[in-house]
């Protein structure tokens, strides 16, 4: 395979540009142009995710430390720290669709106000924050808590249900002193970002509201009700030319680089006519084919 790394770089570069001027607009034009440059901004950086996505992968440029170096910088758009997107995406990879990692299901042995949670925190953006604010907590706390063990007990139940187990594991393969450079790299970014054009707090949390529930959303849309299967477990969506353009064919080029065998008792969503239907042991919902928001309810039948 031929890595376009020359090309990747020029588009990181125009994305750069352009959330930058985003950001200004923002900040300092009138609040309608500051609305527009917002959703942009939410469209544009989700380019740089779909670079630093290449980047996890390797395969953003040949060159190895330009691969890094660059996949740093795209981290620091987001923001997180690349280390820490590499190894909790992997991990992701491994486990797409198996009980842990199931947010549009859920089994009988677990917490239904958890998986409402999760279900409305992909939907609206609250998702994205996660990875921001534990990146911040772990540059604090990376020597004082045992991470890896934190769930392993009274937790364990919260741990099976929302993959932290799995995640918390894979910090093991990030030394402290990576973690906490990349962390202070995309501090740094952000810092400088703001510094350089003058950002207002408005203006930051308006791009970055807008980005969030665009990011999030499109993890909801490329996983819900897919295939429980590690492998096939994600959608190849069709949409607009322009929406693939800035997006890098996202939508379209997942792949699966880790296969785990999925087990335990699931319960299946359906969607359509909100009626009542039972479902014997089990919890269900439903929902609203184009209203998913606005007419998901949570439905315990026995």
């Amino acid at each position: 395979m031929t890595i376009p790394g020359r090309l990747n770089l020029a588009i990181l570069a125009a994305s750069l540009l352009g959330i930058g001027g985003c950001l200004w607009l923002a900040s300092h034009a009138p609040v309608p142009v500051g609305l527009l440059a917002a959703v942009v901004f939410a469209l544009l950086n989700n380019t740089n995710y779909a670079l630093m996505h290449e980047a996890v992968h390797r395969h953003l440029h040949p060159t190895p430390w330009i691969n890094e170096a660059a996949g740093r910088i795209l981290a620091g758009t987001f923001p997180t720290a690349f280390a820490l997107q590499r190894v909790f995406h992997l991990t992701h990879h491994a486990n797409n669709r198996c009980p842990a990692e199931r947010f549009d299901y859920y089994a009988t042995d677990e917490n239904r106000l958890i998986k409402v949670l999760q279900w409305y925190s992909i939907l609206t953006g609250l998702y994205w924050l996660a990875l921001p604010a534990f990146a911040i907590l772990y540059f604090l706390t990376a020597d004082l808590i045992g991470w890896r063990h934190l769930l392993s007990r009274r937790g364990a139940w919260f741990a099976r249900q929302t993959s932290a187990r799995e995640f918390l594991d894979a910090l093991e393969q990030v030394p402290v002193w990576r973690a906490r450079a990349d962390i202070a790299i995309a501090i740094g970014i952000q810092l400088g970002l703001i510094l350089a054009l003058d950002l207002t707090l408005f203006g930051w949390l308006l791009c970055y509201a807008a980005f969030a529930f665009a990011w999030s959303s499109l993890q909801y849309t490329d996983h819900a009700f897919s295939p429980l299967d590690a492998k096939e477990g994600a959608w190849n969506l069709k949409v607009s030319p322009i929406v693939r353009l800035v997006f890098l064919n996202y939508h379209s080029t997942w792949r699966i680089t880790a296969i785990h065998p999925c087990h335990g008792p699931i319960c299946r969503p359906r969607c359509g006519p909100m009626t009542r239907t039972r479902v014997s042991g089990r919890y269900t919902f439903r929902c609203g084919a184009a209203t998913a928001i606005a007419r998901y309810r949570w439905t315990a039948v026995s």
